[in-house]
Parts: C-alpha cells; sequence; structure tokens
C-alpha cells in the first residue's frame, strides 16, 4: 500500500504546487484589480471569466487528451497559465484580464483534470477512499498556503504573479519526470439538466446557490476585506479561515448525514451559512476577531453544502450513474460560480461591502425555503440505503472517478 503512494507522490507534488498558485491567483488578481481602481462590476466580470473558463476546460480537455497525449497538453496548458499569469502584471485592462481569466480558468481545469485522471487510474477499489482523503488534505493545504504566499510581496507590484508563473512551470516538471503509466483519457463531462432536476432537484438547486454565493465569496471576499481597510495579512487570514473550517467541519456534517435525512443537514447547513453571513454583515466591521470568526463560521456550513447536495443526489440515482450525476451537478456549479460574481459587485456598489454577505445570506436562505419545499414533496430515503458520505470540494468531473462511492 505504501508503495502505491509513494507511485502517486510525483501527482501528488504537482497538485499541491498547481493548487497553491492557483488560490494565490485567484485572490490576487481581485485584490490588484482593486488596486488599479477597476469598478467593482468590473471586477465581477474579469473574476467570473475564470469559472467561464473552467467549465470550457472541462468539456474540452477529454477530447484534447485523446489528440495528442496527457503530457503534451499538461505542458500546453501550464503554458498558458504561466504566460497568462504575467501578462496580468503588463497591462490593467478590464476586457484583457476577463480574457486572460478565461484561459486560466480553462488551462487549470485541464491540468487539475488531468492529474485527478492519473491518479483515479492508479487507484483500486481498496484504497480510493485513503487516495481521496490524501488528495482532499493536500488540496485544502495547498489552498491555505497560496493565500498566506500573498504577504511575500506587494499585491501592487509584479513579484507575486511571477511567482504564480515560476508555480505553475515547477508543476510541469513532476508530472514530466513520473515514470507512472499514462492513463486513459479522463470522461467528458455531460450535462444533462432534464436528468439531473429529475433525480433530485434539491441537488441541482444545492450546487447552483453554492456556485452564486461561493463563487461570489471567492472572487469578491478579499475585495470585502480591502475596503474595510485592512491589508495583505488579514485577506490571508480570512480566507484562510473559510478554508480551514470548511476542511474541518465537512466530515463531521457528512457523518451527521449518513444517519438523519441528508436533506435537513444540507437545509440545517444552509441556515448555519445564511446566519454567518447576516453576522459578518452586521458585525464584520467591529473587529479583526468579528471578521474572522464570521468567516469560519461561513466555511463551516458554505463549504460543506456542495457534497452534501452530491451525496443527496446519489441517494436517488443508480450506482453506476454517480460520476455523470456527480459531474453534472459540478458544471450547474460553474454556471452558478460564473452568476456569482457578476451580480454580487451591484449590491455592493449599492449598499456597500458588508452587502456581500447580505446576499450570500439572503442566497442560502432561499436554499433553506427551496429544501423544506422538496422535503415536504419526497419522502426521504431511509438512512440504512443511503450512499455514505465523502468530503466533496467541487474541483473537476475526474476526481469523481476515484470517490470510493464510484467503485460500488
Amino acid at each position: 500500500m505504501t508503495r502505491k503512494f509513494l507511485a502517486l507522490g510525483s501527482l501528488f507534488i504537482s497538485s499541491a504546487i498547481l493548487l497553491a498558485g492557483g488560490a494565490l491567483l485567484g485572490t490576487l488578481t481581485s485584490i490588484r484589480a482593486n488596486l488599479e481602481g477597476f469598478p467593482l462590476q468590473a471586477i465581477g466580470i474579469v473574476m467570473a471569466g475564470y469559472y467561464l473558463g473552467f467549465i470550457l476546460g472541462c468539456l474540452m480537455t477529454p477530447e484534447m487528451v485523446r489528440r495528442v497525449g496527457h503530457i503534451r497538453v499538461f505542458a500546453a496548458l501550464s503554458a498558458l497559465a504561466a504566460a497568462s499569469s504575467l501578462i496580468f502584471a503588463i497591462e490593467p485592462s478590464t476586457w484583457l484580464w476577463t480574457g486572460l481569466r478565461v484561459v486560466v480558468g480553462f488551462s487549470f481545469a485541464g491540468l487539475y483534470m488531468i492529474i485527478e485522471s492519473w491518479i483515479n487510474e492508479r487507484s483500486t477499489n481498496a484504497n480510493r477512499g485513503q487516495v481521496l482523503s490524501i488528495y482532499r488534505i493536500i488540496d485544502f493545504a495547498a489552498m491555505t498556503v497560496g493565500q498566506y504566499l500573498l504577504l511575500l510581496a506587494d499585491p501592487a507590484g509584479f513579484v507575486l504573479f511571477s511567482l504564480v508563473a515560476v508555480l505553475i512551470a515547477v508543476a510541469i516538471v513532476p508530472v514530466a519526470l513520473t515514470q507512472i503509466e499514462l492513463p486513459s483519457p479522463p470522461r467528458e463531462a455531460k450535462l444533462n439538466l432534464r436528468r439531473l432536476w429529475a433525480v433530485s432537484p434539491l441537488a441541482v438547486a444545492g450546487c447552483f446557490v453554492v456556485g452564486l454565493t461561493n463563487g461570489a465569496f471567492w472572487s469578491i471576499g478579499p475585495i470585502y476585506v480591502q475596503q474595510m481597510g485592512y491589508g495583505s495579512a488579514m485577506i490571508a487570514s480570512f480566507m484562510s479561515a473559510a478554508i480551514l473550517a470548511g476542511a474541518a467541519a465537512q466530515y463531521p456534517l457528512g457523518l451527521l448525514s449518513d444517519v438523519v435525512d441528508r436533506r435537513m443537514i444540507l437545509i440545517l447547513a444552509s441556515v448555519g451559512a445564511a446566519l454567518a453571513g447576516a453576522g459578518l454583515m452586521a458585525l464584520g466591521v467591529r473587529s479583526e476577531f468579528a471578521m474572522l470568526a464570521g468567516a469560519a463560521g461561513y466555511g463551516v456550513f458554505a463549504m460543506a453544502i456542495f457534497g452534501l447536495a452530491a451525496a443527496h443526489a446519489n441517494d436517488h440515482a443508480e450506482p453506476e450513474d454517480f460520476v455523470a450525476i456527480s459531474g453534472g451537478l459540478l458544471l450547474i456549479y460553474g454556471l452558478g460560480s460564473v452568476a456569482g460574481p457578476l451580480v454580487s459587485p451591484s449590491i455592493i456598489t449599492a449598499f456597500g461591502p458588508s452587502a456581500l454577505f447580505g446576499y450570500t445570506a439572503a442566497m442560502h436562505a432561499g436554499l433553506v425555503v427551496f429544501g423544506l419545499y422538496r422535503t415536504a414533496r419526497r419522502s426521504n430515503v431511509p438512512a440504512g440505503e443511503q450512499e455514505h458520505f465523502v468530503v466533496a470540494r467541487p474541483t473537476t468531473p475526474a476526481v469523481f472517478e476515484f470517490d470510493p462511492r464510484s467503485s460500488d
């Protein structure tokens, strides 16, 4: 078993470097756009570009890999992402940056998909759960490290964009030198909204709301902290508080959802996310502690909703449909993530930076109402017949292939 994990080491190293670079670039782009004086609506457009590119990357990468192979696609996408990261610092322009964000999102989707499909190919039914757990630990840890890389230089300068490009370039090395056998091309991501809605309207609504809220949080959250008068250290701590609290809470909430009606846990998580948003809106201005506590509360509840929604959908689906259903829900999340950064800046412009969390609270409250409606319309799946919950964060459809539930 240890040998198998060591054999995956090069892929885990590449994914950690990429995730750290991607986390840094996302937060850096947001705060740099604000420093450059972009209007909030323009920043929303720029940040939404990443999610549009990510959807396109999930849809197009499998065919690219089939045509020229994993290593060539990985190298090409890394070059695109690294070059785009450098161009951000050369010319601050709304439409140029939007195009660059589309390219970056497209590239990162392909890079993550290749690594995740590779990890899946080297996993077995016996170790999928352990492999996924290690990948999730790397995922959350690298995202946190990426936030604190902000402290290495002034966001108004060139250095941090250069650091992102260096990280992306270095991530090629472990993959290029790996001796692990090349996997099959990743599966195509297909979106069948009618089929998804028939399986679980609540899961579809939940994943869309997660996109609307978390897309806004990742894109505009750093600007919220900036406009409260804080610098890079507080931005990194605020975003990291949400990441780490979300990572810590997903498993306990998931275990609870395995023994009671999963919809009620999803509804309770939505209530918690709405209350955390309302708390940040009302109390975040008072102190650093209030902001960090609010961010942690938001992470605890809001970051768990996607995994709960995906698990609920698969309680109603056939086991062989697991990857297709989860991948479809991921694309629904992506659509919401495009819309969230476009909608939320107008609300902040009208009502101030704290209104960002008034917006997220309203979206989560709407999900509570819809969840209660669906609970009244459909009986629950008995606890003994539910799929076991597995910690999930929306990355690419390929990650669901080495989820242990896909091997049932």
